[in-house]
Formats: structure tokens, C-alpha cells, sequence
């Protein structure tokens, strides 16, 4: 990560981004991560099995996450190299289904025919969903003179699909009495690429505003008109730069490009904010849907419980329960297994993203042991 990303993150840290207690992670012994008896060396919270080197490729969402990661850990196991590629959720799982990677990153869980196809690359097992990073999708607006700003799901949904066209049309301005909204054109921007935050932002398009959002959720966008940019880092970008601007991306591309984010009604008793507290309360509500040893969660996108902020998402690393090269295996595990430890969890939080909860992270922690 860049100094200057970093020290904005950590600026907003304290206050805003703030973990809630219910998230914050048990402690975990250092064998959790036991990866095998080979040439074993541990050193602090990281464990290093195994050598050699471990491509992974797909979501944006984490991208930061995985810069950490990827750089606390290789500076303890320096025979372990992970080169980790943010080229977006669908091409993450593309790359891991055609066997170019040993894990991809996903905004959501596999799909049915996707698992059905993982079999062929993961020989005696099958691709499974590891939940890893939690956040809000913040909705990210550039208005001259307009610095905050409360939207429910059905208006965000007729923005997005170029039903509601100006910044002072009624449905806004009813929703923000005091605001001096401007006679200007809403530039609502998507992403060009398949993408795991467009899943899960149109999936709380259509959990909390059906009649407003017609199509099923997908990683590929579906609504109408609008302009698009490739990655979670290209829409943020477009929302910095051009005046009335609007856009969904992970609450840590607001904060490192300092742009102003929504606050939602969700009909609960106050607009709730883009924050990692208000995302914590929402992944609380999370249930495991997978089975076996998949992990793959449902969360709650139409919850009006107070203080949650409902567009939020889970990034999962997929990969083989089953079948995983032999000369990397140790490394994945050792890898994997530090990610979802206490201390990993735990580095995230100046960046913006929500450790999992404690019942979670330890499931995912004993499944990472048990991959072969």
C-alpha cells in the first residue's frame, strides 16, 4: 500500500471506522495455523510452512486488504512469495476454475454450475467459499456544494437506472429538506467489469426496493444507461474527478480518495452511515448457508435494525478442499491460515474493512487446517 493511502486510513481510524465490540475477534492459540510437520518456522503471530510461490487473483474489493497481507507476511517467510492480482471477481474465479491460480478472491460465493466446473481443476475435491474480509459498500456522491447526503434504497435504485436524471429531483430532495441540491445531471457510474461489489450492491437493490429495481442481482451490470470504469479503484476515480458524480465501491476507496459517502434510510430510526461499525452490525446477522466444509454466508441486504448499514459485503477466498498442488499446499495453508488469525483480522481495521465475527473466524481458521 502507498504511505500516503495508508496515513489517510489511519487518519480516520479512531473515530468513523471504529470496530464493534461484537466483531472483535477471540483470541486463537499460534497453532491454529498448523499447516504439517515439515520445516516449520514461526515467528510472532505468522507461521511459515512450506516455500515457494502462490498466485491468487480476483477481487478489487480486497485488494488493499491483500496488499497488507501480502506484505506482513513476506516480510516473516521469505521463502513463501504470494502475488496477488485485484483483476475483479469474475476473472479472479476464471483464472482459478482454468487452474492459473491456487485461491481467487470473490465479493460472493460460488454459484452452482461454478462449483460443478471446480471439480475438474481440484481433481479429488471441489472449490469451496472461505469468508475472509467484511465491509460496507459505501455509495460515494461529488456535488458542489452539497456535503451530505441521505438516500433510501428505491431512490438510489431509479438513479441507477436513469429513472431519476437530476440532482434537485423531488424524490432527493424530499429525503434532504435542507440540502441546496443543484439543477445538475446525476453522472451515475458502474462498473465496466463482472464484478462480486455489483452483486452484492444490486442484490440490496432488489432485496430493499424490488418494485424500483426489476433485474436479478448479477456481477454483470443490468441496469439501464449510466457510464462504467473497470474496477472498484476506476469508479472511485470518476467520483473524485467529475462533478455530480455517483457511484458503490468499498468504504476504503471513499476514504482514500476523501469523497463523501451516503447516508441510507432504511426506515429504521436514523440514516445510517457508511461505516465499519454500522457494516459489523449487519455481518452479525450473517448465517452459513454452505455446507460441508463451505462457508459461504447470507446476509441480511433489507435489515432495518438500527445502526446497520445493510449494503455490505464479504470477500471469500475459494479454494480446493481437496486436490491442491502438493508443492504449494503448505505455503496456502500457512498463508490462508494467517489471513484469517486473530492478527490478520486484526490489521485490517485501519483500512477500513470489518473483522469477522469470532464463530466465523474460527470455523474458517480449522477449515484452512484441513486442506489437502
Amino acid at each position: 500500500m502507498k504511505l500516503q493511502r495508508k496515513n489517510r486510513l489511519r487518519a480516520i481510524a479512531a473515530g468513523a471506522l471504529a470496530v464493534s465490540g461484537a466483531l472483535v475477534l477471540t483470541a486463537c492459540g499460534s497453532d491454529d495455523n498448523s499447516g504439517g510437520d515439515g520445516d516449520k518456522k514461526t515467528n510472532g503471530a505468522i507461521k511459515c510452512d512450506g516455500k515457494g510461490k502462490i498466485l491468487a487473483s480476483g477481487s478489487s474489493a480486497q485488494r488493499d486488504a491483500m496488499d497488507l497481507w501480502v506484505k506482513d507476511f513476506g516480510n516473516e517467510c521469505k521463502d513463501i512469495s504470494v502475488n496477488y492480482k485485484g483483476t475483479g471477481s469474475g476473472a479472479g474465479i476464471q483464472e482459478f476454475l482454468q487452474g492459473k491460480t491456487q485461491f481467487a478472491g470473490s465479493d460472493s460465493a460460488l454459484k452452482p454450475e461454478e462449483v460443478t466446473a471446480s471439480k475438474k481443476v481440484c481433481k479429488t475435491g471441489q472449490g469451496i467459499n472461505l469468508p475472509m474480509v467484511g465491509g460496507p459498500i459505501a455509495i460515494s456522491f461529488n456535488v458542489s456544494g452539497v456535503d451530505k447526503l441521505t438516500l433510501d434504497a428505491e431512490t438510489v435504485a431509479k438513479i441507477f437506472d436513469s429513472k431519476i436524471t437530476k440532482w434537485n429531483d423531488e424524490a432527493i430532495q424530499k429525503l434532504n429538506p435542507d440540502a441546496k441540491l443543484p439543477d445538475l445531471k446525476i453522472q451515475a457510474f458502474h462498473r465496466s467489469d463482472d464484478s462480486g461489489t455489483t452483486d452484492n450492491f444490486t442484490k440490496y437493490l432488489k432485496a430493499a426496493a424490488p418494485s424500483a429495481w426489476p433485474y436479478e442481482p448479477a456481477k454483470a451490470w443490468a441496469g439501464k444507461g449510466g457510464q462504467s470504469a473497470d474496477g472498484s479503484s476506476g469508479v472511485a476515480a470518476q467520483v473524485k474527478q467529475v462533478n455530480g458524480a455517483i457511484s458503490y465501491f468499498e468504504l476504503s476507496y471513499a476514504a482514500s480518495n476523501g469523497t463523501k459517502t451516503v447516508d441510507l434510510d432504511t426506515g429504521a430510526d436514523a440514516p445510517i452511515p457508511a461505516t465499519v461499525e454500522n457494516a459489523s452490525k449487519a455481518i452479525a446477522e450473517a448465517k452459513i448457508v454452505g455446507t460441508g466444509k463451505d462457508l459461504a454466508l447470507k446476509l441480511a441486504y433489507d435489515t432495518k435494525a438500527p445502526g446497520a448499514y445493510p449494503i455490505t459485503l464479504v470477500t471469500y477466498e475459494i479454494a480446493c478442499d481437496k486436490g491442491n498442488d502438493a508443492g504449494s499446499l503448505a505455503a496456502l495453508k500457512s498463508f490462508l491460515g494467517y489471513t484469517a488469525s486473530e492478527a490478520g483480522q486484526g490489521s485490517l481495521k485501519e483500512l477500513g474493512f470489518a473483522p469477522l465475527p469470532p464463530e466465523v473466524a474460527t470455523k474458517v481458521r480449522d477449515t484452512v487446517t484441513t486442506l489437502s
